[in-house]
Protein backbone atom coordinates (compact mmCIF):
# COMPACT_ATOMS: atom_id res chain seq x y z
CA UNK A 1 0.00 0.00 0.00
CA UNK A 2 1.33 3.63 -0.53
CA UNK A 3 1.53 6.53 1.52
CA UNK A 4 -1.90 6.74 3.97
CA UNK A 5 -3.63 10.25 4.14
CA UNK A 6 -6.83 10.58 4.85
CA UNK A 7 -8.59 13.76 6.65
CA UNK A 8 -12.49 13.46 7.47
CA UNK A 9 -14.11 16.49 9.86
CA UNK A 10 -16.99 15.71 11.74
CA UNK A 11 -17.96 13.83 15.24
CA UNK A 12 -16.29 10.77 13.28
CA UNK A 13 -13.09 12.18 12.44
CA UNK A 14 -9.64 10.38 11.58
CA UNK A 15 -6.67 12.08 10.78
CA UNK A 16 -3.91 9.83 9.77
CA UNK A 17 -0.50 9.57 7.41
CA UNK A 18 1.79 6.73 7.59
CA UNK A 19 3.40 4.34 4.72
CA UNK A 20 4.25 0.75 6.05
CA UNK A 21 1.47 -1.31 4.95
CA UNK A 22 0.85 -2.91 8.28
CA UNK A 23 0.43 0.03 9.83
CA UNK A 24 -2.58 0.30 12.59
CA UNK A 25 -4.68 3.57 12.00
CA UNK A 26 -5.19 5.78 15.25
CA UNK A 27 -8.97 6.56 15.45
CA UNK A 28 -10.33 9.24 18.00
CA UNK A 29 -6.70 10.81 17.84
CA UNK A 30 -4.93 11.16 21.02
CA UNK A 31 -3.79 8.74 24.00
CA UNK A 32 -6.38 5.82 23.99
CA UNK A 33 -5.75 5.60 28.08
CA UNK A 34 -7.33 9.06 28.03
CA UNK A 35 -10.76 8.58 25.78
CA UNK A 36 -13.31 8.34 28.01
CA UNK A 37 -14.41 8.90 31.87
CA UNK A 38 -13.59 6.92 34.84
CA UNK A 39 -16.06 7.65 37.38
CA UNK A 40 -15.43 6.64 41.31
CA UNK A 41 -18.11 6.10 43.49
CA UNK A 42 -18.61 7.66 46.73
CA UNK A 43 -18.32 3.86 48.63
CA UNK A 44 -14.98 3.09 46.73
CA UNK A 45 -13.14 5.92 48.35
CA UNK A 46 -14.95 5.62 51.92
CA UNK A 47 -13.70 2.18 52.07
CA UNK A 48 -10.23 2.95 51.07
CA UNK A 49 -10.35 5.72 53.73
CA UNK A 50 -12.04 3.74 56.24
CA UNK A 51 -8.89 0.61 55.67
CA UNK A 52 -6.14 3.41 55.82
CA UNK A 53 -7.23 5.13 59.02
CA UNK A 54 -7.62 1.53 61.10
CA UNK A 55 -4.19 0.52 59.85
CA UNK A 56 -2.94 3.56 62.23
CA UNK A 57 -1.81 2.69 65.67
CA UNK A 58 -3.68 4.39 67.98
CA UNK A 59 -7.02 3.89 66.31
CA UNK A 60 -9.31 1.55 68.48
CA UNK A 61 -12.63 1.50 65.91
CA UNK A 62 -14.16 4.04 63.70
CA UNK A 63 -17.68 5.84 64.37
CA UNK A 64 -19.33 6.61 67.34
CA UNK A 65 -20.34 3.85 69.77
CA UNK A 66 -23.79 4.10 68.62
CA UNK A 67 -23.42 3.76 65.36
CA UNK A 68 -20.68 0.97 66.12
CA UNK A 69 -23.22 -0.74 68.77
CA UNK A 70 -26.31 -0.81 65.28
CA UNK A 71 -23.39 -1.92 63.14
CA UNK A 72 -22.00 -5.01 65.21
CA UNK A 73 -25.88 -6.21 65.41
CA UNK A 74 -26.34 -5.62 61.49
CA UNK A 75 -23.52 -7.43 60.78
CA UNK A 76 -25.12 -10.35 62.76
CA UNK A 77 -28.12 -10.57 60.76
CA UNK A 78 -28.85 -13.06 58.14
CA UNK A 79 -28.48 -11.03 54.92
CA UNK A 80 -26.64 -7.71 56.98
CA UNK A 81 -24.02 -6.47 54.84
CA UNK A 82 -21.22 -7.15 56.59
CA UNK A 83 -18.71 -4.23 54.72
CA UNK A 84 -20.64 -1.58 56.60
CA UNK A 85 -18.09 -2.43 59.17
CA UNK A 86 -15.39 -0.82 56.85
CA UNK A 87 -17.12 2.53 56.02
CA UNK A 88 -18.26 2.95 59.22
CA UNK A 89 -17.29 6.87 60.67
CA UNK A 90 -16.65 7.64 57.01
CA UNK A 91 -18.18 10.06 54.86
CA UNK A 92 -16.35 10.70 51.30
CA UNK A 93 -18.18 13.74 49.19
CA UNK A 94 -16.59 13.07 45.61
CA UNK A 95 -16.19 15.30 42.63
CA UNK A 96 -14.66 14.50 39.11
CA UNK A 97 -11.16 15.31 39.89
CA UNK A 98 -10.91 16.00 43.97
CA UNK A 99 -12.63 14.47 47.37
CA UNK A 100 -13.03 15.88 50.77
CA UNK A 101 -13.42 13.02 54.12
CA UNK A 102 -14.59 13.12 57.38
CA UNK A 103 -14.23 10.58 59.65
CA UNK A 104 -14.75 10.10 63.11
CA UNK A 105 -12.84 7.91 65.22
CA UNK A 106 -12.27 6.39 68.64
CA UNK A 107 -8.71 6.56 70.08
CA UNK A 108 -6.59 4.28 72.41
CA UNK A 109 -6.12 5.63 75.87
CA UNK A 110 -2.65 7.19 76.35
CA UNK A 111 -2.07 8.11 72.89
CA UNK A 112 -1.49 11.71 71.60
CA UNK A 113 -4.38 12.32 69.67
CA UNK A 114 -2.71 15.05 67.35
CA UNK A 115 -0.29 12.55 66.39
CA UNK A 116 -2.90 9.85 65.90
CA UNK A 117 -5.16 12.41 63.79
CA UNK A 118 -1.84 13.48 61.46
CA UNK A 119 -0.71 10.12 60.91
CA UNK A 120 -4.66 8.70 60.02
CA UNK A 121 -4.69 12.41 57.71
CA UNK A 122 -1.18 11.42 56.16
CA UNK A 123 -2.25 7.76 55.46
CA UNK A 124 -5.66 8.48 54.40
CA UNK A 125 -4.35 11.11 51.83
CA UNK A 126 -1.68 8.59 50.26
CA UNK A 127 -3.86 5.57 50.02
CA UNK A 128 -7.02 7.91 48.28
CA UNK A 129 -4.71 9.65 46.15
CA UNK A 130 -2.30 6.67 45.00
CA UNK A 131 -5.46 4.44 44.52
CA UNK A 132 -8.26 6.77 42.73
CA UNK A 133 -5.72 9.85 41.37
CA UNK A 134 -8.18 12.08 43.15
CA UNK A 135 -7.19 15.14 45.08
CA UNK A 136 -7.63 14.65 48.74
CA UNK A 137 -8.61 18.63 49.96
CA UNK A 138 -9.46 18.09 53.15
CA UNK A 139 -9.64 15.38 55.95
CA UNK A 140 -11.50 16.04 58.83
CA UNK A 141 -11.22 14.04 61.98
CA UNK A 142 -13.52 14.01 65.19
CA UNK A 143 -12.33 11.97 68.12
CA UNK A 144 -15.75 10.50 69.66
CA UNK A 145 -14.54 8.43 72.47
CA UNK A 146 -11.25 6.88 74.15
CA UNK A 147 -10.96 3.18 74.51
CA UNK A 148 -10.22 2.77 78.00
CA UNK A 149 -7.84 -0.01 79.10
CA UNK A 150 -10.30 -1.34 81.11
CA UNK A 151 -13.55 -0.70 78.92
CA UNK A 152 -14.83 -3.64 77.29
CA UNK A 153 -16.08 -3.73 73.19
CA UNK A 154 -19.57 -2.44 72.99
CA UNK A 155 -20.52 -5.59 70.51
CA UNK A 156 -23.36 -7.44 72.06
CA UNK A 157 -22.71 -10.61 73.00
CA UNK A 158 -23.51 -13.20 70.43
CA UNK A 159 -26.69 -14.97 71.45
CA UNK A 160 -25.86 -18.77 69.34
CA UNK A 161 -21.58 -19.61 70.28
Amino acid sequence: MSDIESHRSGPDSIETSGTAKGQALRRGGGDPGTRGRTTIADGVVEKITGMAARDVAGVHAMGSGMSRTFGAVRDRVPGGTKSSGVTRGVKAEVGEKQTALDLEIVVEYGVSIADVARDVRENVVAAVERMTGLEVVEVNIAVSDVKLPDEEDEEPEPRIR
